[in-house]
């Protein structure tokens, strides 16, 4: 499997403060990879440059095949974003949203309405299709939200806390989704503050104060770092931060 993102001395700085400092790593094909960090660990910033909506201040990237310096508007129509906090118009109806996502990507008015039947269909959503969002419980929105995503069927997808708020109930249906879209091929690219979901991911890196202290398998970190869970991992690295928010 080729990688998908490649990585290498990502930096960023905000005056004399750097936020993100050197970074280097590289996601596979079809890979759930976690990406966590405390707030203010620079993680938010690192996303940014991937996604191509901020310029690194130093070091090389490529995202879907597309340098992150040169081609960012390439690399936004070749990967999908989802964020807790804003990812669905509330104000349209759900076939709706589907469809104007579907326009956005570029998809061919055809193709859309086909490609939105069947995603009603596999959400059981058909008695929703007129439904305002807005009117959608919380762990409704997020299954829409994702399956928006990757409706165009992107290289890879952003994932920014995208449970946070759902029951544990939900976030189980969600991790199958996420499952599901990577046995597709689809690289899935996640933060989460949920440690046990970090041990769904095939790796996890671990920012602190914007390096990244630590990347591998859930098992192998737990294995270094003689802890019994993710969470006992990433709490003892939260904890050498020197940085806050």
């Amino acid at each position: 499997m080729g990688s998908v993102i490649e990585v290498k001395e990502l930096t960023k700085r905000f005056g004399n403060f750097t936020a993100v400092d050197r970074i280097s790593f590289d996601v596979k094909e079809g890979e759930i990879f976690g990406f966590l960090g405390a707030n203010g660990a620079g993680k938010t910033t690192a996303i940014q440059m991937l996604c191509g909506i901020s310029k690194p201040s130093g070091g090389t990237g490529r995202v879907a095949g597309y340098d992150i310096n040169k081609e960012s508007e390439r690399i936004k129509r070749n990967i999908g974003y989802m964020s807790q906090r804003f990812s669905l118009y509330e104000d349209l109806r759900v076939w709706e949203n589907i469809r104007l996502f579907g326009g956005i990507y570029g998809l061919p008015e055809k193709m859309i309405a086909e490609k939105t039947n069947e995603l009603l269909e596999r959400l059981d959503f058909e008695s929703e299709r007129n439904t305002m969002v807005k009117s959608l419980p919380l762990g409704w929105k997020q299954k829409l939200a994702f399956s928006v995503a990757i409706f165009h069927e992107p290289k890879i997808v952003f994932l920014d806390e995208p449970t946070g708020g759902v029951d544990p109930a939900m976030r189980r249906q969600f991790w199958e989704m996420i499952y599901d879209a990577a046995e597709r091929g689809i690289t899935v690219f996640v933060t989460t503050h949920y440690m046990d979901e970090a041990e769904y991911c095939d790796r996890v890196s671990i920012m602190v104060d914007g390096r990244i202290d630590a990347l591998d398998t859930p098992k192998e970190l737990r294995r270094i770092h003689n802890a019994a869970s993710m969470d006992e991992v990433f709490t003892r690295l939260a904890r050498q931060a020197k940085r806050v928010e």
